[in-house]
């Protein structure tokens, strides 16, 4: 267990006061975090039930009753509670935080006496835990209650939690490791690595680090694990509805078809590649092995360079909501899972810790401000799990490779993993804008924000004003009392072709080093960075092995895609095409979109034919091609105005 002496908050304040993602951080407040709970205790008739909370009353002993959901229903509760903590960091509020207590409460009292946590063994396979690490979530749970753990505590300096995770934590410690009579196994779906970290920057206990390495170094060695305990259960498996356990047999599914230092490609399930990469990542920093280095950076950049969407979706396909090859990227039977994109963000951030190099915070801010922002509605309480970049809803409900898309937001889901995870990293989104170092401190985005940093026992005090990613200037100013020496590190965007700095009125005088622009001084109180940074809207264009976006284009401004929906330009959107000389003006949105930018264009349409033409006709078309204003919205914020066909690629004429 761990020692109280040992254990250090987390000192760094991070408040936001972005206009735009301001309001997102009040909406989890006051909108989300609600909504979610009513959802976690059923409480919401017209969505899919839940049952976490009642999964975890039943397990103390507190109700009768059956399990119900996903062998993962715990997590749900636990990602809440993350998202709480957060919130509780940017504004305290002693009811939520009262809530918050009861709920740690029923999870203590849901513990078993050895520290063992999860309610779909406790309450309906008693007996069986850890027979299934393949398949059954029991270390991906842990993973998220340990996060949550380390969040409330670093929030509000209680430690209940964290005791809880800890008594955990050394359960499955005591299981699992390469000692006589423990398990050698490691988890089907990633998670518990980057908490671990996560816990033992918390508690320094090394053997949390130990543990991590171990389920990371150990995975993928043979004789394979997963066949060791499949046997051991006699070919059994716990997807039903899947054949032939797959999801054992398929190693590459759970990257763990060779070791990872012999790795180089995003292959399977999207999720857990992103989890398992960011513990990869993380306890690569902290301990700089080379070869785990390495491994981080293949599989980073065969993912970023040839397996993702412009939006910074990643998996491209509905079953196994997995990778599929090098660019095929199909978009409207594209996954990207919500999830998905927020372990990209996990893993960037890491990435971006070790090597302070911008490309892992575009990939960051691309990911965030199009996939994270669009899974959930402006109102907080509808959700998509998938993330299609192209939508004809006609089409969907009569072809079966549409199963997994939804036309519009969802209140819930039966697997409700995207929601709270939504959540907990758009409350906590201050600690992507900042990335401290020893030897600077990173500015990745640019929204409104107020932060404190401990710099060699001194405080560095600055706040970010602006619109971003709205307008372009934006500025940093700084408030603390005495002079502190240090480096302030700029992000040039990768989209931005014009950046401008300057310091206290003047061009500032710096190095670019790996598309940061590093400023060394002495910072005082009244010290002002001005940064420019010109929001020109541009075409972005495929790699030519993309087939799916061949002779199309696609519109970026800031750091934000674009796309057509029904609601401003018609059906048949496949028929509307932009043609190379037509310029692309702003205009400002009204209704929902109201304090967005949106984008018009004069392009052009072809005729629908009547229903008396031929389906097919030789030599010529038989089509007439008229003139129509294109109006084009933040992707992030479609069907927000109901249903209809939407599309980011759009045929270049």
């Amino acid at each position: 267990m761990m020692q109280s002496d040992v254990i250090e908050a987390d000192l760094n304040r991070i408040i936001i006061t972005d206009p735009f993602l301001g309001e997102y951080q009040r909406l989890i407040r006051d909108v989300v975090i609600p909504y979610q709970w009513r959802a976690l205790n059923d409480e919401i008739p017209e969505a899919e039930p839940s049952h976490a909370m009642t999964n975890y009353r039943i397990a103390a002993g507190l109700e009768q009753g059956e399990f119900y959901g996903m062998v993962f229903q715990d997590s749900d509760v636990t990602k809440w509670l993350e998202a709480v903590a957060w919130s509780l960091s940017q504004k305290p509020d002693a009811t939520l935080e009262k809530t918050a207590d009861e709920v740690i409460e029923l999870l203590a009292k849901a513990q078993c006496d050895d520290g063992y946590l999860n309610t779909w063994y406790t309450v309906k396979e008693p007996g069986l835990r850890w027979t299934n690490v393949a398949e059954c979530h029991e270390l991906y749970c842990a993973g998220h209650l340990f996060e949550a753990a380390v969040a409330f505590f670093n929030a509000t300096g209680k430690r209940r939690l964290l005791e809880i995770a800890c008594r955990f934590a050394d359960h499955i410690d005591s299981v699992f490791g390469p000692n006589d009579g423990q398990l050698r196994g490691y988890p089907g779906h990633p998670e518990i690595e980057l908490a671990l970290m996560r816990l033992y920057e918390v508690t320094h206990e090394p053997r949390y680090q130990a543990l991590a390495r171990f389920f990371l170094e150990e995975r993928g060695k043979q004789p394979y694990y997963y066949d060791i305990e499949f046997a051991k259960r006699g070919g059994s498996w716990h997807w039903d509805g899947w054949a032939d356990a797959w999801m054992v047999k398929d190693k590459a599914y759970t990257h763990s078809h060779k070791p990872l230092s012999e790795q180089s490609e995003a292959v399977g399930h999207a999720v857990r590649s992103v989890y398992l990469m960011t513990g990869l990542a993380h306890i690569t920093r902290m301990t700089g092995d080379e070869e785990k280095r390495q491994t981080c950076l293949r599989i980073w950049n065969n993912m970023v360079q040839r397996r993702m969407y412009i939006t910074g979706g990643i998996g491209s396909q509905g079953i196994g909501e997995a990778f599929t090859s090098d660019y095929d990227l199909p978009n409207d039977t594209a996954y990207g899972e919500s999830c998905a994109s927020i372990g990209l963000m996990m893993f960037a951030r890491r990435m971006l810790e070790m090597e302070g190099d911008a490309h892992y915070a575009d990939v960051m801010e691309r990911a965030f401000y199009n996939t994270v922002l669009g899974g959930m509605a402006l109102d907080g309480k509808h959700f998509f799990y998938v993330n299609p970049l192209e939508t004809h809803p006609k089409s969907i409900p009569h072809n079966h490779i549409y199963d997994h898309i939804k036309p519009v937001r969802q209140r819930w889901f039966g697997c409700a993993c995207c929601p709270p995870n939504i959540a907990r990293t758009l409350v906590a989104i201050g600690h992507y804008i900042f990335t401290p170092r020893p030897d600077a401190l990173f500015i990745n985005f640019y929204a409104g924000s107020e932060a404190q940093f401990t710099v060699s026992e001194h405080t560095l005090a600055l706040n970010i004003t602006g619109n971003y990613p709205w307008d372009e200037q934006v500025t940093i100013h700084f408030s603390q009392t005495h002079g502190v020496e240090h480096t302030i590190a700029l992000r040039l965007p990768e989209w931005c072709a014009a950046p401008r700095v300057q310091v206290n009125g003047e061009a500032a005088q710096g190095e670019v080093i790996k598309g940061y622009l590093h400023l060394h001084r002495q910072w005082q109180e009244g010290d002002c960075i001005t940064l420019n940074l010109p929001m020109t809207t541009r075409r972005v264009y495929a790699n030519p092995l993309v087939r799916q976006a061949a002779g199309k284009v696609a519109i970026q401004r800031g750091p934000l895609v674009y796309c057509l929906e029904e609601a401003d330009n018609g059906t048949e959107l496949h028929n509307l095409s932009l043609p190379k000389e037509s310029e692309l003006r702003e205009i400002q949105g009204i209704g929902v979109l109201t304090g967005k930018i949106l984008l018009q264009a004069e392009g052009l349409r072809v005729l629908t034919a009547g229903e008396d033409t031929p389906l097919y006709s030789f030599d010529h078309r038989q089509t007439t091609v008229t003139r129509q204003t294109l109006t084009f919205i933040p992707w992030f914020s479609w069907a927000n105005r109901g249903e209809g066909e939407m599309r980011i690629w759009v045929d270049e004429a």
